[in-house]
């Protein structure tokens, strides 16, 4: 009888250690994935401040034109 429940808990704890290097890995992934998208987050900020610059020297020059006319 002992022999069956040592053989259990040994089948448990290898799900219990198959399920570790699951989350582990998906949390690698995770973390990848995470950093991945600050990185592409942070790319699109710059643009988009970029492009505000633009917009912005556009405008003024725009109403520079409509006051010399």
């Amino acid at each position: 009888m002992e022999q069956s429940n040592l053989h259990s808990l040994e089948a448990r704890i290898d799900v219990l250690i198959q399920l570790c290097k699951q989350l582990a890995e998906e949390n690698k992934a995770l973390r990848e994935s995470q950093t991945h998208l600050m990185s592409e987050r942070a790319a699109l900020l710059e643009k988009n401040a970029l492009a505000r610059t633009r917009i912005e020297a556009m405008i003024t020059r725009l109403k520079s034109m409509e006051v010399g006319t």
